[in-house]
């Protein structure tokens, strides 16, 4: 698009955006720059935005900066589980992407399988142990009839934070109590070999979501952790994903499904890992895809032909459409 043409380009909204970020979970630093670069790119559109590090003050600063409409870029407790969503709801500030209900299932990984298995999607087997719950290891591995590998993680964390891949009975006890370090339920699953992919979605105002090209994750190791995650150059990622095709509709399908099951809005991305036989396994969802440099949404995005600034505009729909409910004050602006 030339200057031209995007100067001439009508926005949106003309409301004041506040683009909360920050805030206080093991993914901060991760939201500060997802933050920043969501606000530089409603700049560039011509949007009136302004970046807000999430604190105590929220509640003044939303009320200094005059802000009306929010765009969430935090991730993590606090951020993607509902908290922040409710907040802002009894404030009447309209905000992007999944609604109160649908991020505290998404954030809670047990809540999240529990609810996809009922709806015949398939997710790993697994149990939990609780914090301070004195259980013996092979009851546990019994219990929900798993072998070694297993994967240990927090049940309400993102970003591979916490999460440990079991190897050995030796490993069991550390494990735990890093996972018990960020959340009082901890999170025993079967390990999935085989490929890690990752599909992101996006919600559209009166039209069906648009799922985008697949990313595989191909990392150091085989284990795609935060610093595989972050750090530029220890990952690689092929996009679109170099999959049958049966197998990308089978992963397009369930992604959606899982959206929908939750009862996602805006932006949205789905973990799965695909099995050497070709089985695909949902391993969770997150309702706030990191918008980094390194993010797969954006990736993807671009594949599809969608730029960030254009990625941006379109997560910014999804508070718009919020706000045009009629139980909601109006905004100013318009919905393509």
């Amino acid at each position: 698009m030339s200057k031209h043409r995007l100067t001439e380009r009508p926005l949106l909204t003309r409301a004041r955006i506040g683009v909360l970020m920050g805030g206080q979970s093991a993914e901060r630093d991760v939201s500060l720059r997802t933050g920043a670069a969501v606000h530089r790119s409603l700049v560039r559109r011509g949007y009136n935005a302004v970046a807000i590090d999430v604190g105590p003050t929220l509640s003044q600063d939303l009320h200094d900066q005059k802000i009306s409409l929010a765009f969430l870029a935090l991730h993590g407790p606090g951020g993607e589980d509902g908290a922040i969503q409710g907040f802002l709801e009894t404030l009447g500030i309209p905000y992007t992407g999944s609604g109160i209900q649908a991020s505290a299932v998404g954030m809670h990984k047990v809540t999240t399988k529990t609810l996809l298995a009922s709806a015949h999607i398939p997710v790993p087997a697994g149990t939990v142990v609780r914090r301070g719950e004195k259980v013996l290891r092979a009851t546990v591995m019994r219990a929900a009839k798993l072998r070694w590998p297993v994967v240990v993680k927090p049940a309400s964390q993102g970003s591979t934070i916490g999460v440990t891949i079991v190897r050995k009975p030796a490993q069991w006890r550390d494990a735990l109590a890093l996972a018990h370090r960020y959340d009082e339920e901890a999170m025993v699953e079967a390990y999935i070999p085989g490929h890690e992919i990752t599909v992101s979605i996006i919600g559209r105002h009166n039209v069906s979501p648009l799922v985008l090209p697949a990313v595989e994750i191909v990392a150091p190791g085989g284990f795609y952790d935060f610093a595989a995650k972050y750090e530029k150059g220890k990952t690689q990622y092929l996009c679109p994903a170099p999959l049958t095709a049966a197998v990308t509709l089978q992963i397009r399908t369930l992604a959606l499904r899982t959206y929908e099951v939750l009862g996602c809005a805006g932006a949205a991305r789905v973990d799965f890992r695909i099995t050497p036989r070709g089985r695909p396994v949902v391993l969770e969802i997150n309702t706030v895809p990191g918008m980094t440099e390194t993010s797969l949404l954006p990736m993807a995005a671009a594949q599809a032909k969608i730029d960030y600034d254009e990625l941006t505009e379109r997560i910014l729909e999804s508070a718009l459409v919020r706000a045009a409910r009629p139980d909601r004050p109006s905004v100013e602006g318009s919905i393509p």
